[in-house]
């Protein structure tokens, strides 16, 4: 199976892999959202470590039971060969109505047919009041006219 863009990645094919991540992520599909990563695939999020798509899955829909109404924004920060570094932002409310939001940086390496490989991320996150989300596009997919990360200060 192969994910196009593939590497080696020049500047505009690592913007459309992260934009395709975003996609995807925001989609909150985890068996759909799998895929992109090899079989043996391995994570660090945040203290966890995760090894393969079946965990991955797994992962991603613990995630998405607990952050709800879930909106992520990332953006390139480097790259070179098949490895993509990016910074991102997310937001979501808890089952209490508590919104959050989240920043972070991945590091990501692909193997020749675009499926990741790898995948560290460091996240932090903070509460918010409702009054000062930032991300209010219809869930799914970021419209292309919603400011980016560096647009909105981040």
């Amino acid at each position: 199976m192969s994910r196009p863009p593939l590497p080696p990645f020049t500047e505009q094919t690592a913007i459309e892999k992260v934009r395709l991540a975003e996609d995807g992520w925001n989609g909150r599909d985890p068996a759909k959202v799998a895929l992109a990563y090899t079989p043996d695939s391995q994570w660090r999020n945040r203290a966890e470590f995760i090894t393969g798509r079946d965990a991955i899955e797994a992962f991603l829909r613990r995630k998405w039971a607990r952050e709800l109404d879930y909106r992520l924004i990332k953006e390139l920060w480097t790259f070179a060969g098949n490895r993509i570094a990016v910074r991102f932002a997310y937001e979501f409310h808890d089952d209490s109505g508590t919104w959050f939001r989240a920043y972070g940086n991945e590091n990501w390496e692909f193997d020749s047919d675009g499926l990741m490989r790898r995948r560290i991320a460091s996240i932090n996150e903070h509460p918010i009041a409702e009054a000062d989300r930032k991300f209010r596009w219809p869930l799914g997919r970021r419209p292309d006219d919603h400011p980016g990360l560096s647009a909105q200060g981040f």
